[in-house]
């Protein structure tokens, strides 16, 4: 188990209601279609839900808009035909329940994330770092954390989206191009998750910036958690000791049962 001098508390993080999370998805599916057809599609379901409505010229020009922009939202859900909020509902719970199980996302039903996903203080998000942390991410999601994603490469963030779409996830779920090192997005995390590879490409100072603005921007309590590092990885020649270096006046918490002795996980004092 992970110890800690004092208890956490429980993460009580406020829910959605699913009312709520059914309208986001209806939203996101209307704006997917929208993006995805011409300009000239677009204006024909515009022209069709003129003529279904029946304006009159009377009608104010403002309220003439709401109408058709709300219409043609409609139009699209049936063109869609995407599912009733009772359809939904039974498929997004058997959905999530599954979501909250680690193996769903291929990770080790014994990750020290089943036990921070749930004990860590509700006032704070989640960072997460390089591709391989990605199931972590999804994972962090899933059980309600904000999630902020970042990695060098667009194709890496690009697919992290489509994935947190497709699991119906995208609201708790932003995903970043970040240049490791030279910028560092602005917020405050209360866990850290990182994939060691994507540490491989930077240089010593880089490093060495990027674990500093990690760190400062990291709120009193918050949790890094480094993953095992890939045979493959330039990092892993020197092992995670040596990123234990970025953690002075951080306590390391000690290898236990459920921590694989290839982690490292590391609390800010």
């Amino acid at each position: 188990m992970l110890t800690s001098p004092q208890p956490r508390r429980r993460r009580a993080r406020q829910q959605r209601s699913l009312r709520q999370e059914y309208g986001e998805f209806i939203l996101e599916r209307i704006e997917e279609f929208k993006q995805q057809i011409s300009r000239e599609e677009l204006l024909a379901i515009a022209d069709e839900a003129v003529r279904e409505l029946e304006v009159g010229p009377d009608e104010q020009l403002v309220l003439t808009e709401v109408l058709v922009l709300e219409h043609v939202d409609r139009l699209i859900m049936r063109r869609l035909n995407l599912p009733t909020y009772r359809r939904w509902r039974a498929r997004h719970l058997k959905l999530r329940r599954a979501q909250r199980e680690p193996t769903h996302w291929g990770l080790d039903p014994d990750t020290p994330f089943t036990e921070l996903a749930q004990e860590l203080d509700d006032e704070g998000d989640a960072l997460v770092v390089g591709a391989g942390a990605a199931p972590a991410a999804f994972y962090l999601a899933a059980h309600d954390w904000p999630v902020v994603f970042i990695d060098q490469e667009l194709a890496t963030v690009e697919a992290a989206e489509r994935r947190a779409a497709a699991e119906a996830l995208a609201s708790r779920f932003q995903a970043l191009v970040v240049s490791l090192g030279d910028w560092f997005p602005d917020v405050m995390s209360l866990l850290v998750v990182i994939d060691p590879a994507a540490l491989g490409p930077l240089d010593t100072a880089s490093r060495g910036a990027f674990f500093e603005a990690l760190t400062t921007h990291t709120m009193h309590g918050g949790v890094h958690c480094i993953l095992p590092p890939e045979p493959t990885a330039s990092v892993a020649a020197s092992g995670l000791g040596g990123l234990k270096a970025h953690y002075s006046g951080w306590r390391i918490e000690p290898r236990g049962q459920r921590q694989a002795p290839d982690w490292l996980v590391a609390v800010k004092s």
